[in-house]
């Protein structure tokens, strides 16, 4: 038989009993569409954390503390620190370096007017703004000036400021970091993706370390590459430097570095592992609707058993028979499948939309899902039609 005649006779025999195909099919339609739609989502959870690392500046490196050494000193929340502002100065001098932003980060409770929140709080240098790739919305940023005289001047992020109620007509007005006053002279940009990197308040490290510390400890020290291709050449220098200005010989360092590099490196990895993990659950739903079919299938060849004797009796030879049960074996599986599509792309861009990461389509991911759904009918469309297909033309007439 021609596959156009194939074809054309498994969809007559489908539409007969609408009901039991649509069933048959719901199988394969939530196997496809879970797989779509959790591939998806593993993909766009990567992309959302893979901007938000991007936003922080794609050249960033990132020194921090580690073991503390004798006579170590103390950081911003009490906690013991191996990095010192002598140590971030001592990086600006480095080839390849654009910029440096030595970090003291704490916690306290910040008042504007009638409205208060705890949020975090950096002491930092004018360097913070290129370093961490932020645009200042209104008003300026922190200068050397402000570090220079320990001035009590503040720059907030844009979540802080929403939180606050404060606005491009607050410059210039007082807020109360730790109940103590403090100049409010700029409003960042938001980042957004997440409201973290926009919760905060910047004052001058100097001014930091004379109110809330007492010592010239840094929590972190920030830096901005020229180029990603100079962040491996950049990370050595840091290395190098720190490892002699803490008199390290044994090799085991006090300080950790960390790139953007590193970081994306790790979120894709981790991602491929998550995705395939979910593709794998998904596809248990596959299997089963796959059994589905077989069923049906297994069912049919019963019910048309006379049908076989008859299609035998005039001519019919067993690969015409194996043919046309799978060709509608198929035939479910893949309109399953097209469904499951349709189905999985709905709920990708809904959760994406949801979860503010945005609609993530993977044209290869569809491309399985059909293979895969077209897969499953060939292999549990196999035992019914082979079964098909060894009836015996005499015995299959005299069947009731």
């Amino acid at each position: 038989m021609k596959i156009t005649d194939l074809v054309g006779l498994a969809l007559s025999r489908l539409s007969t009993g609408k009901m039991r195909t649509a069933l048959t099919m719901l199988g394969i339609i939530i196997g496809v569409a879970s797989v779509v739609a959790l591939v998806s989502v593993a993909q766009g959870a990567t992309k959302g954390i893979s901007d938000r690392l991007q936003s922080l500046g794609t050249n960033l490196v990132t020194v921090s503390p580690g073991a503390t050494r004798t006579g170590a000193t103390r950081g911003a929340i009490g906690s013991a620190t191996t990095l010192t502002l002598d140590d971030a100065q001592s990086l600006v001098a480095l080839d390849n370096v654009q910029a440096v932003a030595p970090e003291l980060s704490t916690s306290k409770l910040i008042v504007a007017g009638s409205l208060n929140e705890t949020t975090r709080v950096i002491g930092t240098t004018p360097g913070y703004l290129p370093v961490f790739a932020y645009d200042v919305w209104v008003g300026s940023f922190l200068n050397q000036a402000s570090v220079d005289n320990n001035l009590r001047v503040a720059v907030i992020g844009a979540t802080t400021a929403d939180n606050l109620s404060l606005t491009s007509s607050s410059i210039g007005s007082t807020i109360y970091i730790a109940g103590l006053p403090f100049d409010l002279v700029g409003i960042l940009q938001p980042k957004g993706g997440s409201t973290t990197a926009d919760d905060q308040v910047m004052i001058p490290l100097s001014t930091a370390h004379e109110l809330f510390v007492g010592s010239s400890s840094v929590s972190a020290i920030g830096l901005s590459a020229t180029s990603q291709d100079a962040i491996s050449t950049v990370s050595a220098e840091i290395t190098t430097t720190l490892e002699q200005r803490h008199g390290i010989t044994n090799g085991v360092d006090d300080f950790s570095i960390a790139t953007q590099a590193q970081l994306l490196g790790t979120v894709s990895s981790v991602s491929d592992v998550l995705t395939f993990l979910l593709a794998g659950i998904a596809s248990i739903s596959l299997l089963v609707g796959g059994i589905g079919i077989m069923n049906i299938m297994l069912v049919s060849v019963r019910e048309r058993t006379r049908e076989i004797g008859i299609r035998k009796a005039i001519g019919a030879r067993g690969r015409d028979i194996l043919s046309q049960f799978l060709v509608e074996a198929l035939a479910l599986s893949l309109a399953g499948g097209l469904i499951g599509i349709a189905v999985g792309v709905v709920a990708s861009f809904g959760i994406g939309a949801y979860a503010g990461w945005g609609f993530v389509f993977s044209p290869v991911t569809v491309a399985v899902a059909v293979g895969f759904s077209l897969i499953v009918g060939i292999v549990f469309g196999v035992w019914p039609a082979s079964q098909a297909a060894r009836l015996d033309p005499v015995v299959a007439l005299r069947y009731e």
